[in-house]
């Protein structure tokens, strides 16, 4: 296979994962210079989902350390040492704004990081301190890299946005070498919530689809005004009752408490990202087993905390 080391961006480094095509375009930023794989033509299915994670990530770029710190150790509480550590080579699928990718950073060997919206933007801004990260703008589809080229995989947040999640999980999944770990995170289809929880999800559904189709700016206000008046109110409320009902299982059922210990920045963002989002998938922990297994992982393991349903799976 052709490995082209000469579309590559000055100053090439012997950790990155060489190329297998040449680039389409060069985007070039205040930050440097990222390599671009897509076309308008790859995307006709989801643009409208691409457009939207531009615009979020674009708004919402920057978030604190501890921001990155406590979310990082709520979504990697499933990973070892051994599926991430200094002589991993990691690719992030989906990596939006760049987060997950500086979570990790300091933790492994080399990331590629990889979006197919104007996100890398924002990826390349808050990488840009980290000299064993890459930028590339790519999708799943148009992923540039040889097969079986990394020891861990991450798509975070990313495949319930895509028309076909199994179909895109397995072209990722070729990327992995074997032995190699592929973490995931899928939203859950309340599979472990009441009827009362499963109710309010339905209603807040059909705002999404009427909010998503509002034009950008609209969008981003309503969004805003959902997270002053929804987010904050409840998550506040969640908080307080942490106070006189510590460590009560029960807390976990009331809707948005997982923000209780959050920033009104995070509320907002994911009020974006909820609210805001064209095409929205969802699945139970048995559908996810079920695709990862049949993708080829093994040593399937989920998490027993929220955000629901994240996941590791060795190939």
């Amino acid at each position: 296979m052709k490995l082209w080391k000469s579309s590559l961006p000055s100053g090439w480094k012997s950790d990155m994962v060489a190329y297998t095509q040449p680039s389409r375009g060069v985007i070039k930023t205040s930050s440097g210079e990222i390599q671009s794989f897509i076309s308008t033509a790859d995307f006709e299915n989801d643009r409208g989902t691409i457009s939207s994670f531009g615009e979020e990530w674009k708004k919402f770029s920057s978030f604190t350390e501890e921001e990155i710190s406590t979310a990082g150790g709520e979504y990697f509480d499933v990973i070892t040492e051994e599926m991430l550590n200094k002589s991993s080579v990691v690719l992030d699928v989906g990596c939006g704004s760049g987060r997950w990718s500086r979570y990790i950073a300091p933790r492994v060997k080399w990331i590629e990081a990889v979006d197919p919206s104007d996100a890398v933007h924002a990826a390349l801004e808050n990488l840009k301190g980290f000299s064993n990260v890459r930028v590339t703008q790519a999708g799943a589809d148009t992923l540039p890299f040889p097969d079986e080229s990394f020891d861990f995989i991450m798509a975070i947040g990313v495949l319930h946005h895509v028309p076909d999640t199994f179909s895109a999980m397995r072209k990722i999944l070729a990327k992995l070498k074997p032995g190699g770990s592929f973490f995931v995170y899928l939203y859950y289809s309340l599979d472990n919530r009441g009827v009362m929880y499963k109710l309010l999800f339905y209603c807040s559904n059909i705002m999404r689809m009427l909010i998503s189709a509002l034009p950008g700016i609209l969008k981003r206000v309503v969004c805003d005004m959902i997270a002053v008046v929804v987010y904050f109110p409840l998550a506040s409320a969640g908080k307080l009752m942490q106070k006189f009902f510590p460590g009560s299982s029960w807390l976990q059922s009331v809707p948005l408490s997982y923000y209780s210990g959050k920033s009104f920045f995070i509320m907002r963002n994911d009020a974006l990202d909820r609210f805001g989002t064209p095409l929205e998938k969802r699945f139970s922990k048995k559908e996810i087993e079920e695709m990862l297994s049949a993708a080829g992982l093994r040593e399937i393991r989920f998490s027993s905390r929220a955000p629901f349903w994240h996941a590791v799976g060795k190939k």
